[in-house]
């Protein structure tokens, strides 16, 4: 005979956990009231029926096993199924059931919201990694027309040219070169973010001060109004990729150079200290508000609002993905001073 409600724990009546006790045939004999609270059904509907009476028409075949297996004195640990409420939609149970006297007490647990967070999440997973294969394959696919308007624009190059036809060429190769930037952008994005990472080729010891000036040369040659500083006293070399190293100090100086404030110079730094070095990069303009420095280095990000940005946000995303790749780091500080990147590398 079940045991009256009323000598049960307090725990029995008062937990949100579903509690039960089965005979023999999968009947219930007796159940707490959270049964009523997650499921609808009052103690009088539950008793005298059996479990199955209550399931996913989808779950009674596996259920039947398992409660073969109970039957043969083996615990029931965490298995889930779905059980009708009363106004006939289903949630999903997670149940521990142990044999005991020739009955089966159960405990379960709602787990409905659980499941749509781990669906919403894995749904969420699986379409980001198919929107980063798509912009792999894209990026990789756009480079072969690419490379065939470049040869056409070569080949148009070296042919007699009005000084109209000449502008034009040399526009579209501006354009060739900045949409292979971007693809190349793209590319390190979507091997960065499908799990290969940012591919490096280390070469023989870099000299990242020769690195540092080719770069700076470059950005005053493209930008003869600015005014860039340099301080370069580490004149070591390092253990690195010496394109990717060109990259990251391109990618930090055009930053400065799109964001910082056009009448304050351009301060670049390259400096052993202690058993690292640490190639800074300091610009003068507004201040960048704590919120937007935490998330700076994120892909697609843009210190600007309301403007019209020249690229798709990734180059800090990948600088920091460059330095990552050579066991360094990244950081930015800003004040209403100056705004700074600094490349911090372990040297021997």
């Amino acid at each position: 005979m079940p045991v009256p409600i009323e000598s049960h724990s307090l725990t029995w009546n008062v937990t949100p956990d579903l509690l039960g006790i089965l005979d023999n045939d999968g009947v219930f004999i007796e159940t707490n009231p959270a049964w009523q609270h997650t499921l609808g059904w009052g103690v009088e509907e539950i008793l005298s029926r059996t479990f199955f009476d209550f399931l996913h028409p989808d779950d009674i075949d596996a259920n039947a096993e398992a409660f073969r297996e109970i039957k043969t004195g083996t615990p029931i640990l965490n298995f889930e199924n779905r059980y009708r409420t009363k106004d006939g939609t289903y949630r999903w149970l997670s149940w521990n059931a142990v044999p005991e006297g020739g009955n089966y007490f159960c405990s379960a647990r709602d787990v409905t919201a659980a499941k749509a967070n781990a669906a919403t999440l894995r749904s969420r997973e699986e379409e980001a990694l198919l929107r980063e294969q798509f912009v792999a394959v894209l990026g990789h696919d756009l480079r072969n027309p690419l490379a065939s308007i470049r040869s056409a624009m070569n080949i148009m190059a070296r042919e007699e040219q009005s000084e109209r036809s000449r502008q034009m060429v040399e526009a579209v190769n501006g354009s060739v070169d900045r949409m292979a930037a971007l693809i190349a952008d793209v590319m390190d994005f979507a091997r960065s973010r499908l799990g290969s990472g940012i591919d490096l080729e280390m070469t023989a010891p870099v000299h990242l001060a020769e690195i540092v000036s080719q770069t700076v040369d470059e950005l005053r040659l493209a930008h003869p109004g600015r005014e860039i500083r340099t301080d370069l006293t580490f004149d070591g070399t390092v253990k690195g990729d010496e394109t990717r190293l060109a990259q990251l100090a391109s990618n930090l100086l055009g930053n400065a150079v799109q964001h910082g404030d056009p009448a304050a110079p351009i301060r670049v730094s390259l400096s052993r200290q202690q058993e690292n070095v640490v190639l800074a990069v300091r610009n003068g303009g507004q201040t960048i508000p704590p919120d937007k420095l935490k998330t700076i280095f994120e892909p697609f990000y843009s210190a600007d609002v309301g403007i019209d940005k020249k690229g798709l946000g990734l180059g800090l995303f990948i600088v920091s993905q460059i330095a990552k790749a050579h066991q360094g780091h990244m950081s930015v500080r800003s004040d209403e001073t100056e705004t700074e990147f600094a490349f911090t590398l372990a040297v021997p």
